[in-house]
């Protein structure tokens, strides 16, 4: 694995969707630490500069306003960045959408809103953005798939399904592309300190609108983003970052995942 050390962003450009908040706006500052010129992207333009805004020398980065789900604004926010920093080296696909709601509750609109974010939304970016990368016989392409991804558990199905396909898409992606320069990494969370789950779908494809316990007591998102950081500056490809009972599943999901779901049955996960 190609290590790219301390100095590594120093002068790289690298585009994070999701931005405006949580583990996007964690990455975009440990990457502006580092010395990277960071393209912040998301669909509330006001909110991403006042990310920018509190970045290391914010005058080095920019802000985009940009629906990942919208083909034509991801081609176009594509043209403007390529005009502005004539590179990409890191593609952080980070936007998303997570949800809480059992399988029998959740309509098939949702089913297909969780999937077209999680999955479709960063499969037709990196596609876009793909070609420079090849061009460039350099880059990196980093997914931040989850630890749900990995287990599956109740109230995640749909949200499971998504993070499970984006890492296997992946898998595949990198297989494609070793050898022409291009590196692909893909990032686990586990319980993490963000909105994620205010914003968490419930079968009816409505917000949820409260935290959970999992969730308020987990990693900080800036303690999440040194972690991603560390490990992708040393050329890692597959980074779990979690709590112990997290990393435990993982494990378990491997030595015997009938143990596992006999563990996930009998856990109160909402």
């Amino acid at each position: 694995m190609q290590k790219q050390g301390l100095n590594g962003l120093d002068k790289k450009v690298v585009w994070i969707t999701g931005a405006s908040s949580g583990l996007g706006e964690a990455l975009a500052k440990a990457c502006a630490k580092q010395g990277a010129q960071v393209i912040l992207t998301a669909r509330r333009f006001e909110v991403l500069e006042q990310v920018r805004a509190n970045l290391f020398q914010p005058e080095r980065h920019i802000s985009f306003a940009m629906d990942v789900t919208d083909e034509a604004q991801v081609q176009h926010t594509y043209a403007q960045v390529l005009e502005k920093f004539g590179r990409i080296d890191w593609l952080i696909n980070n936007a998303g959408l997570s949800q809480r709601a059992l399988i029998s509750d959740t309509s098939m609109h949702t089913e297909r809103a969780i999937m077209e974010i999680d999955y479709f939304s960063q499969v037709f970016l990196t596609k876009t953005v793909l070609p420079t990368l090849l061009k460039q016989q350099s880059g990196r392409v980093v997914f931040i798939s989850s630890v749900a991804g990995l287990l599956g558990t109740q109230y995640r199905a749909s949200y499971s399904a998504a993070k499970a396909a984006i890492h296997l898409w992946a898998n595949s992606l990198r297989a494609e592309v070793a050898e022409q320069g291009v590196q692909v990494s893909v990032v686990f969370p586990g319980f993490v300190q963000t909105n994620v789950s205010f914003n968490a779908l419930n079968g009816a494809g409505q917000a949820q609108g409260h935290q959970d316990e999992a969730i308020a007591n987990g990693l900080s998102a800036d303690d999440f983003a040194a972690q991603v950081l560390k490990a992708l500056m040393h050329g890692k490809e597959y980074i779990v970052v979690a709590g112990a009972k997290e990393k435990l599943g993982v494990m378990l999901s491997r030595l015997s995942p009938k143990a596992l779901y006999k563990v996930i049955r009998k856990s109160t996960v909402k």
